[in-house]
């Protein structure tokens, strides 16, 4: 499933990427490549078509990454360091329980 999700992802990216470029900017960018298509896309243009695709695209992609971040977190509930075995594969020993033991106050000096 995390598979077909990460596909989606990339597939949403690239769509995305393209949804923006095509999107009329201060410099035309790649917008002027598209040629007359204001009678497809109504009166005002595919600015506004563009502007809604991207939206969408967008929303869609923070979405699947959310779901992709949930997946990957419940599948993988176990860390790294569960799975570190020492070297000589001893159990590393724990340091010995001794009485602790407060020292005793000096002595005051006696006034002779």
């Amino acid at each position: 499933m995390t598979s077909t999700l990460l596909i989606v992802q990339i597939v949403l990216a690239i769509a995305i990427t393209i949804a923006v470029l095509l999107q009329k900017s201060s410099s035309i960018g790649l917008g002027a490549y598209s040629g007359s298509n204001e009678s497809v896309f109504g009166a005002k243009g595919p600015t506004g078509f563009l502007a809604k695709l991207t939206f969408a695209l967008a929303f869609a992609f923070i979405v699947n990454t959310l779901v992709i971040g949930y997946m990957y977190t419940s599948e993988n509930s176990a860390s790294v360091a569960d799975t570190i075995v020492p070297e000589n594969n001893a159990a590393v020993p724990a340091i010995p329980a001794t009485e602790k033991t407060t020292p005793a106050a000096p002595a005051a000096p006696s006034v002779n």
